[in-house]
This record gives structure tokens, C-alpha cells and sequence, in this order.
């Protein structure tokens, strides 16, 4: 028998266009606008997924969904609405739902989300944790991998974060879902699913954030994301989010506990890290100076130098991105900085609107206003997340040494422009 699809829906011509899309793709379709006897239906048609809209007459679509889970939570539930934004997208899957599309969709957005539900959210088998590996053949076959390439790698399940911007200040918001193999790793919104690829090309902006954009529309402070799935490993992943990423904390530390928490599958594919084999350096290196230096290494390593005027002064770091469990001990923790006079530039320029004193650190002429630093070097940290993040651009692992003095986003994006060209003629 085909897989049966339960479409609830108040609007007949919404189920009319969805009993022919999905009849043409093989799938039994069952269709209702009474919210009230939805869960009857469920009851006697079983069905393999559940397509909701969120906006019904006689019932609320989210507490619709909130009993589906209470009472029958093996079938997967994917949210339709006209009006979605993703406070309502990140609230809904919270509560469980396998997905949330805003009408009008497009057919191979929504086929995508039907299969991606189907297959229970994963791409591979799951891993306990993060950082767990498998026994037996699959270790063999990983074991083989590491002698040149590794393992591609995505999440085991959906992960859903809520927050507000950093630059924005508006309420926002990110879903990871997994990727399959080849996939990369790509930014999309609700509202008209444009895809924007993390692509060098893509780049916009990196003044005081990272920015992609493409088709039109942007999102910003991708960097602290971008950094974790650098250390995660993780190439193949569909980013949902508005505008501009969460700032959260200010920090990568709670991307990491979400992607610890969920796990990362390793697919059966692989990637090439990119090794380098010739020096690059940018600016005029030497001490005290601004530049940024590339060197060939078997994995990442980064040495970086801060001097900023006091309270800061000069701060170094040295990092070996040998782990996630590194990665996440050492450098995901350190948060955000702005100096009191570069808040009020901010400001000025229309950034910078979410900044507060939970996200990030303000240092005014003589001291740390708002919160007790987490390292004592937690400023150079937090650039070094930065620039992980940003040479993750490259769309794969750098293996590679990089010593750095002075530098921000401009100078790693003149660095990874650099590596692109070196790596491709």
C-alpha cells in the first residue's frame, strides 16, 4: 500500500493542489478541514506524515500539534502557514514538528521536507554523541578514510535555536537539518526558500560580521555558527534562519551543546581537507604589525595576537583544532567584544541593535563593564572562533598553519580568497 498523507487544511483549494502534487508522487492522500476530527483520522487512516496548517478556524494549529505528539507522537508532523516567520518555525519545533513551510511552497521544497520527515530526520545511522565512534566495519571503512580524505558529515537530527540578532535586534532564530551526501552546507529562508550556499562568491560583507548573500536576500553573523561546524566537521547541512543568526550568548558554546546533544552522523562519502603547500602571508608580517600567515600543517593550527588598547592590551593564543572536544573547551566559549566608542559607530551605522549585556562583552577606557571574562585572553579567543569560522568559507576542513597579528573578518576574507586561488589555478 502506498504511504498515506493526512493534509489538514481549511482552505479546499490549498488541499485540492496538495491531493495532486502528492497523488503524482505515489502517496495515498487523505484530506480534511475540520480540525476537530483530525485526531479520529489519524486513528483510523494511519498515516505516514501529517501536513498541519498552523492559521485553522476552529482550533489553533499549534495546539493541534502539541496532541498530535501528546497522543500519537511516532507520526511526523510538518507545519504549513502563509504567514511563517521563524519565531513561529523554531516555537513549532520545539513542540516536534519535522518541519514548517510557508505557502505558497514550492514542489521540491516540499517533496524535500516529506522525504526528509520520512526518513526520521537523520541521514545516517545516529551517534550517541558527537563525538562517539562506530565499531566493526564502519570503523574499518573510517579507519581507511583518514589515510587522505575524511568522512562527510551532518547532523543526526533537526536542532532548533532561539534568539535575537546581534546587528538586527530583531527576534530570530535557526534550524539545522540534515544534508545529504554532497549537499554542502547551505542557508535557506521560509518565506521563498532561496538557497544561499556557503560559497566564497557568496560573501558580502565582512565588516563587523560575516554576511552571505544571494537571489536577493542576506544573512548576517553567520561566523560563530559557521565556526562550530568547522570544528564539528559537519559539510552537509540546511540552515533555516531569517535575516541574521542568533547571537545567543555572543559565543559558539551553545551550537556546540546543541550539536553534542543531537550528534553528528558520518555519511558514506568523503571530502578532501584542503591541504596547503605553499606559504601565504597577507600584510606586512612582523612584530606588531597587521597581518595574517600560511603555512602547510597536517590540521588546523592557529597562533593569534591581539593588541588592543587597555584594559585588554596584548593577548595570545595558540589552538590546535585536533577535536570538537578543543574546539569546544577551549575556544567556543569566548564571546563577543565591543569597545564603548565602537558600540556608539554601531549604533550610528544601524548595527549592532541587539547588542545587550547577555551577549556580549563591553569594555569601556578602563575596564570590563557587564560580565567577568571567561579566559583571561578571552578577546584573542574570540577572534580565533572568528576566524575558524571564517576559513570554513572554503566549504571544507583547512589543514593548515595560521599565524595571525591585528587581524578581523576583512583580513580572513583577503586570506581566503587567497587559498581559493592557490587551490584552484
Amino acid at each position: 500500500m502506498n504511504e498515506t498523507v493526512l493534509v489538514v487544511d481549511d482552505e479546499e483549494r490549498i488541499r485540492s493542489s496538495l491531493r495532486g502534487i502528492l497523488s503524482d508522487e505515489g502517496f495515498r492522500v487523505v484530506d480534511t478541514g475540520n480540525a476537530p476530527g483530525v485526531m479520529d483520522l489519524i486513528a483510523s487512516e494511519n498515516p505516514a506524515i501529517v501536513l498541519l496548517d498552523v492559521w485553522m478556524p476552529e482550533m489553533d494549529g499549534i495546539e493541534l500539534l502539541r496532541r498530535i505528539k501528546a497522543e500519537q507522537p511516532g507520526v511526523p508532523v510538518i507545519m504549513i502557514s502563509g504567514h511563517a516567520n521563524i519565531q513561529n518555525a523554531v516555537a513549532a519545533t520545539k513542540l516536534g514538528a519535522a518541519d514548517f513551510i510557508q505557502k505558497p511552497f514550492s514542489v521540491s521544497g516540499l517533496l524535500s521536507s516529506i522525504a526528509r520527515a520520512l526518513e526520521g530526520d537523520t541521514a545516517g545511522p545516529r551517534a550517541s554523541s558527537a563525538f562517539e565512534m562506530d565499531a566493526g566495519p564502519q570503523a574499518a571503512k573510517r579507519a581507511a578514510v583518514r589515510a587522505g580524505a575524511i568522512p562527510q558529515r551532518t547532523v543526526a537530527r533537526s536542532i532548533v535555536m532561539g534568539g535575537q540578532g546581534l546587528h538586527t535586534g530583531l527576534k530570530t532564530g535557526v534550524i539545522l537539518h540534515p544534508a545529504p551526501v554532497g549537499f554542502g552546507i547551505v542557508f535557506s529562508s521560509l518565506a521563498d526558500e532561496t538557497a544561499i550556499p556557503v560559497r566564497l562568491e557568496n560573501v558580502s560583507d565582512t565588516g563587523y560580521n560575516t554576511t552571505l548573500s544571494s537571489g536577493g536576500r542576506s544573512v548576517r553573523t553567520v561566523e560563530h555558527l559557521m565556526s562550530a561546524m568547522h570544528a564539528f566537521g559537519i559539510v552537509n547541512l540546511l540552515v533555516k534562519t531569517d535575516d541574521e543568526v542568533p547571537a545567543l550568548d555572543g559565543s559558539a558554546l551553545e551550537f556546540c551543546k546543541q550539536l553534542n546533544e543531537a550528534g553528528v552522523t558520518e555519511q558514506d562519502a568523503s571530502v578532501e581537507p584542503i591541504r596547503i603547500k605553499n606559504t601565504i602571508v597577507i600584510g606586512d608580517e612582523g612584530a606588531g604589525r597587521e597581518f595574517i600567515k600560511l603555512e602547510p600543517a597536517n590540521h588546523l593550527i592557529i597562533d593569534y595576537t591581539l593588541d588592543y588598547p587597555k584594559p585588554i592590551g596584548v593577548q595570545h593564543v595558540h589552538f590546535e583544532l585536533t577535536s570538537p572536544e578543543a574546539y569546544t573547551r577551549e575556544i567556543a566559549p569566548a564571546r563577543t567584544f565591543t569597545l564603548v566608542s565602537e558600540f556608539r559607530k554601531l549604533t550610528e551605522l544601524g548595527l549592532g541593535n541587539g547588542g545587550r549585556l547577555d551577549n556580549l562583552i563591553i569594555v569601556d577606557d578602563e575596564k570590563i563593564v557587564n560580565t567577568v571574562l571567561r579566559f583571561p585572553n578571552e578577546f584573542a579567543r574570540h577572534k580565533v572562533l572568528d576566524l575558524i569560522g571564517d576559513l570554513y568559507l572554503l566549504g571544507r576542513p583547512l589543514h593548515a598553519h595560521v599565524t595571525a597579528s591585528k587581524t578581523g573578518h576583512s583580513d580572513n576574507l583577503t586570506l581566503v580568497k587567497a587559498i581559493h586561488e592557490s587551490i584552484n589555478g
